[in-house]
Order: C-alpha cells, then sequence, then structure tokens
C-alpha cells in the first residue's frame, strides 16, 4: 500500500517528517499548520506531493491542517520574542536554585500550549522545583529535556574545523552513526583532535564522505600492488582516492606520484575489490 504525503520540517536542519496533505495543493517552500503528536505546529513544505510506500511512514499519518497565514507568520515570530525573554527567565531560575545544567534552547510550540527548554548536564539533574517555579511564572505546560554534545552544536551552530557553517546546522536532518573505521578509509591522521568537531565527537562529515571515499577507491588498484610506469617497475606504497592518483615506490628510485591513467600496467595486485 502506498500513501500520498509531503514532507514539513519545523527547524532549520531539522529532520523532515510526513505528513497528509489533505487535499491542498502544497509545493516546496509552502508554510502550513499541521497537527502533530505534541500539538499544532508551524512547518515548512520541503518536500512536494509524492507517493510513498506503507514502512516509509509512521501511522496514522497526521493531517496538514491549512495553508499558513499572515496571522500565523506573526505568531510564530511572536513566539520567536517569547523564547528570548522565557530564555533569560530560566536562566534566573537555574541559578537560584544553584542546579548545575547549561541551558541551550528554549522552544514554544506554536499554539503555546507547552514551553520546551533544552539542557545538558553532566549527569541528573533534579529539576523538580525548577519545572514548578517556572509553571508558575508561565502558566502553562513545561518540559524541561536534556540533550546530549551533538544537539547541542546542532542547536547553537558555528563553524567547523574546515571553517565552514556546521554540517548538523545547516543541512543534516538526522545524526547517523560515525566511526573511526570511516577515518581509516579515507586516509586520515586518527589523532582525536583533528577529526573530532566542536563538540568534541567524529565530525559527521566522516560518515557523508565515505561513499564516496568507497566509490573513488573502487578504481584504484591495492596498495602493495606492483605497476609500470613510463617502462619502469614499481610498488604501490599509499592512494589518493580523490585526486585517482597512486604514490609508487621505485626501487632506490624514490617515491612519486602517479595519476591512475600514467598506469601502463599492473603487474601483480587485483585492479578491483576492497582497498588498504
Amino acid at each position: 500500500m502506498v500513501y500520498n504525503v509531503v514532507g514539513i520540517r519545523f527547524k532549520q536542519a531539522g529532520k523532515i517528517y510526513y505528513f497528509d496533505p489533505s487535499g491542498f495543493e502544497l509545493k516546496q517552500s509552502d508554510n502550513v499548520i499541521v497537527e502533530t503528536a505534541r500539538g499544532i505546529e508551524f512547518g515548512q513544505v520541503m518536500v512536494g506531493s509524492k507517493e510513498v510506500p506503507e514502512d516509509k511512514v509512521t501511522l496514522p499519518l497526521k493531517k496538514v491542517i491549512r495553508m499558513a497565514t499572515p496571522e500565523d507568520e506573526t505568531q510564530l515570530r511572536e513566539n520567536q520574542e517569547r523564547e528570548k525573554k522565557a530564555f533569560t527567565t530560566c536562566l534566573e531560575k537555574i541559578a537560584q536554585h544553584q542546579l548545575q545544567m547549561k541551558l541551550v534552547e528554549v522552544e514554544f510550540t506554536f499554539d503555546r500550549s507547552k514551553i520546551i527548554f533544552y539542557f545538558t548536564a553532566d549527569g541528573r539533574v533534579d529539576f523538580r522545583e525548577l519545572v514548578k517555579d517556572l509553571a508558575t511564572v508561565f502558566r502553562t505546560r513545561i518540559e524541561l529535556r536534556q540533550i546530549g554534545v551533538r544537539d547541542e552544536a546542532k542547536m547553537l551552530g558555528g563553524l567547523g574545523p574546515c571553517g565552514r557553517p556546521l554540517c548538523c546546522g545547516t543541512f543534516l536532518g538526522d545524526f547517523e552513526p560515525v566511526s573511526i573505521k570511516m577515518a581509516k578509509e579515507q586516509n586520515l591522521s586518527l589523532n582525536p583532535v583533528k577529526i573530532s568537531g566542536i563538540c568534541s565527537r567524529l565530525m559527521c562529515c566522516l560518515k557523508f564522505e565515505s561513499n564516496c571515499y568507497r566509490e573513488a577507491k573502487a578504481d584504484l588498484p591495492l596498495i602493495g600492488s606492483k605497476v609500470r610506469v613510463d617502462g619502469k617497475e614499481g610498488k604501490i606504497v599509499e592512494t589518493n582516492p580523490l585526486k585517482e592518483s597512486l604514490i609508487v615506490q621505485f626501487g632506490e628510485g624514490g617515491k612519486r606520484e602517479v595519476l591512475l591513467g600514467a598506469v601502463e600496467e599492473i603487474i601483480l595486485g587485483n585492479e578491483n575489490g576492497p582497498k588498504t
């Protein structure tokens, strides 16, 4: 069975969720009001109407209520201003209760039925009295949600070691597992300082770039293979998949970088297969 859906996002670089378009002709960048598990929310269409199989959706499928109006956009901006004031208030309450926690972000649901306070902490925090104080001030449902350092970096944003805005804060909708093996496959230094992001975890780019390296390596000979270049025989000691080049050791003649296209013959070693 297939369902007609639209993909909607609620935050920049947030996860995209599928909704029933309810008969509306929706296109990318349209603003809409939808029903979610936590109430009425303001979202933006990122994926236009399309059909997806049942295993790709979460049932029951929530519906798009209506197209967003100028009044809805005004309310969204008002909520954002309220979030700034709520952030300051919460900081004061945290200081009063002397809690060991770091407030990261405050979020109002669109209908203002709940306020969510995101924070980080080294361990468990007893914030029951804090919740009572906040509920007294704001007179609505209060939720304190402890998040990890990767989520903190995504919310706060910043520049990565490459000098560009953080991937998690600009286009990555969700986090995926990253491993040291991915750094090895990309011939990177295993120095934690050099392969970690500002969150002190392995950089997200190791994950989404790993497929590019695997595809590029598929066309290169194995390290250790013997090749002939300009009539000379040498041994491959290193590869550069993105440049499609090889570092070849020519006996006592030293090493030399050679483009793959300049290799006349692979004397010993497989041309295809997993590369080390």
